[in-house]
């Protein structure tokens, strides 16, 4: 079973960065597939970002493309999420998600890939 712990939300103006961090147990993390996703008061969870295993590949929600960067260093089991140009709409619970199962850029999108989630950290950009 692996664990997974968020870190480093907070409160940041609008136009300022914030980096969350996403620390996972265990010895497999290079074998999955990260996401992030985040969660707005009595909604689903939205797709954010996703990387692959080894990291040469990065996927972005629409909303977020361009301003917010994924990364990942197995070395340390740890998921980054840089964000920048933050607004106040992308204030939210920010969740970190690992995959086992082989994912396609489709299927990194959705919720339903993902075996494990942190419990979440959150956003908030003020105007």
């Amino acid at each position: 079973q692996v664990q997974l712990v968020e870190s480093g939300g907070g409160l940041v103006q609008a136009g300022g960065s914030l980096r969350l961090s996403c620390a996972a147990s265990g010895r497999s993390f290079s074998s999955y597939y990260m996401g992030w996703f985040r969660q707005f008061p009595g909604k689903k969870r939205e797709f954010v970002a996703a990387i692959n295993r080894s990291g040469s590949s990065t996927y972005y929600g629409d909303a977020v493309k361009g301003r917010f960067t994924i990364s990942r260093d197995n070395a340390k089991n740890t998921v980054y999420l840089e964000m920048n140009s933050l607004k106040p709409e992308d204030t939210a619970v920010y969740y970190c998600a690992a995959a086992r199962t082989f994912a396609t850029p489709a299927t990194m999108t959705t919720g339903d890939l993902y075996d494990y989630w942190g419990q979440g950290t959150q956003v908030t950009v003020s105007s």
